[in-house]
């Protein structure tokens, strides 16, 4: 394939095998880890997890990630959509809350073929950085039913400075408005998300401001019963940080997010102690569960 699933439009070759481009991934699945996963908000995780599947390679790639082993690094299993399929099911059979499809945006069309023309049991989460084109977005109508799209900066020299990717807010911010076009306002039962849009937003140390613009642009964007938001402290610094990335969050800065999003009307969503911030969340990229 020649690929332009996302907006770096890189046109780069792809291979079944053979990976090219920004993300660096061959067309393939390629996957790090399958899991019950218990760290995701409430209303994904359910009584035994969401089912979890970790895709390697990214086409953001954040100088702080905290997946950096198989985001920058490539770590993981090439596979066949039929195999993952496969771990699709066995994730379900476990009692997987729903299939939770994390940095899955260069492999779309495999994912597509793993999910089949028939509907799941359980809710498909689309669970990206939101650094999406619009027309990938619309193969997936029908297929995904709750997106949980991680709205990053709204600065441009943020992103330009951490992921290379200075029209970040452009094509994140018209992405999720195509989310939303799919889903249409969050639809809970009995605690679980069962469709709708789910914005995540990780505050970045002494970043308060692109938060603060963050927040802005959801509570114009979206009315209350329209869309969720999770408001996250967990950033990690990562060995390589520089700056004022090689500290964690304080608490004065998450209390001051927390206060802005509150006076800003957004009280549908969620909020994070600061302990949430340990390594021991990111879990083991060891190909387990494939």
């Amino acid at each position: 394939m020649i690929c332009s699933l996302c907006p770096r439009n890189c046109n780069a070759e792809r291979t079944p095998e053979k990976g090219g481009g920004v993300c660096r991934m061959p067309s393939n699945a390629v996957v790090a880890r399958a899991m019950l996963h218990e760290w995701e908000e409430p209303c994904l995780t359910g009584a035994h997890g969401a089912g979890a599947v970790f895709f390697s390679g990214c086409s953001l790639g954040c100088s702080y990630c905290q997946n950096a082993p198989i985001s920058h690094g490539g770590k993981g299993k090439m596979i066949t959509s039929s195999h993952l399929r496969e771990i699709f099911g066995k994730l379900t059979a476990r009692g997987a809350s729903c299939l939770d499809l994390v940095t899955p945006t260069h492999f779309t069309p495999a994912i597509l073929e793993a999910l089949g023309e028939s509907g799941w049991p359980i809710p498909v989460v689309w669970n990206s950085s939101a650094y999406e084109k619009r027309e990938t977005l619309r193969q997936l109508e029908g297929k995904v039913q709750i997106y949980l799209p991680d709205l990053k900066y709204a600065l441009t020299s943020l992103a330009g400075k951490h992921s290379a990717a200075s029209d970040y807010f452009t094509w994140a911010t018209e992405a999720i408005k195509e989310m939303y076009r799919q889903t249409g306002p969050y639809r809970l039962e009995d605690g679980q998300l069962k469709s709708g849009v789910l914005i995540r937003h990780m505050l970045l140390p002494g970043e308060l401001e692109n938060t603060r613009q963050v927040l802005d642009w959801v509570s114009r964007t979206f009315r209350p019963g329209e869309v969720l938001l999770s408001l996250m402290s967990q950033y990690t610094p990562q060995p390589n940080a520089e700056g004022v990335l090689k500290r964690h969050v304080t608490k004065a800065e998450y209390r001051a997010a927390v206060c802005y999003m509150e006076n800003c009307g957004l009280t549908d969503g969620y909020t994070q102690e600061r302990t949430s911030a340990k390594e021991e969340y990111t879990p083991e990229f060891d190909c387990s569960g494939i």
